[in-house]
């Protein structure tokens, strides 16, 4: 029988690990939100706000948590973290990160 926890564990782990790796450069709150975020988005397999939440399973009321997100969102990380990952990225990864990152602008 596979051990459920460890795996969820270890899997959570590898992706805070890529969170922090991407956004090193940021404010402390915005790493928090970089891997609440990414983390949420790929265990609920969804990009709403309440379902990121569910999985994060923070003490706080859950619409607090939505709040303090929503702040975040509203602050237009995305072209700074985006440009992070372009620097960090190899040479063949960096046309089509620069693809995305204009087109985001847009």
């Amino acid at each position: 029988m596979a051990n459920f926890t460890s795996n969820t564990y270890t899997m959570k782990r590898e992706i805070l690990t890529f969170s922090n790796k991407i956004s090193k450069q940021l404010p402390k709150p915005e790493r928090k939100f970089t891997a609440d975020m990414t983390y949420g988005m790929l265990a609920s397999g969804s990009c709403l706000l309440t379902d990121i939440v569910d999985q994060l399973h923070e003490d706080s009321k859950k619409v607090n948590v939505v709040e303090r997100l929503s702040r975040h969102l509203e602050k237009g990380l995305l072209p700074r973290l985006l440009l992070l990952i372009f620097k960090q990225s190899k040479n063949g990864f960096r046309q089509t990160l620069l693809f995305i990152l204009m087109t985001a602008m847009l």
